[in-house]
């Protein structure tokens, strides 16, 4: 598989890595920490679901998959400061 590849791979909503890193590359620094965690999961579901290449579903969606994608896009952000 061509490196070029991997970005077309489907994303699901239990890739809470892949999803953080859209979402910071999305919002770079105009999220810190204290922001990513207050954000309305409502909102957090539309950002996701507009990620191109995402293939989950509104109902297959969790309260869990959502503070581990909070998590994952936080760790995404302490990385790149």
């Amino acid at each position: 598989m061509a490196f070029e590849e991997i970005d077309n791979l489907p994303i699901y909503w239990n890739d809470h890595e892949d999803i953080g890193m859209k979402l910071y590359e999305r919002f770079g620094d105009d999220f810190g920490e204290g922001k990513i965690y207050r954000i309305r999961f409502t909102d957090l579901i539309e950002w996701v679901l507009e990620i191109p290449n995402f293939k989950g579903t509104r109902e297959d969606c969790s309260e869990s998959h959502l503070e581990l994608i909070q998590a994952k896009w936080v760790y995404e952000w302490r990385d790149n400061q």
